[in-house]
């Protein structure tokens, strides 16, 4: 029996661990873990992926995902679709592609305890922010 006052978007909003699935080349999905923060003002899930990555290459092909996220006792579920924009990677710590990480930082963990530091490792790790425009979530709780 699943539970009626249910809010799948409150799952997703308090939940730190995700799969996000994209499309590989070849049609199949392809799952990644990742650390979603969601925007519930804006309906955007953001999350912070690497340049070099099967994830990335994918997006770029085909912006379409999906992300789903389990409550701790596995009892509850909920999936957010939608499409994907990138930004990044950023060359300069001080530009608008590292300045969205910052941002999607700020609202994910709040203050970095050294933001110089922060926006190098962005540079350095040629990080790029996934921005998932949700357009469709559904989910259960089932105790």
């Amino acid at each position: 029996m699943t539970d009626s006052s249910f809010d799948p978007r409150q799952l997703i909003a308090s939940t730190r661990i995700g799969v996000l699935a994209t499309i590989k080349a070849n049609g199949m999905p392809q799952l990644s873990p990742v650390t979603p923060w969601y925007d519930r003002t804006t309906e955007t899930i953001y999350v912070s992926i690497t340049a070099n990555r099967a994830k990335t290459a994918n997006l770029r092909r085909d912006p379409r995902a999906a992300l789903e996220v389990t409550s701790p006792d596995g009892w509850a579920w909920a999936t957010a679709e939608g499409t994907v924009t990138l930004t990044g990677p950023g060359d300069d710590p001080n530009g608008p592609e590292v300045q969205a990480l910052v941002d999607y930082y700020r609202g994910a963990a709040g203050e970095h305890p050294d933001w110089d530091e922060y926006r190098q490792v962005m540079v350095d790790d040629r990080r790029v922010l996934m921005a998932l425009a949700v357009d469709h979530v559904y989910g259960a709780k089932l105790r």
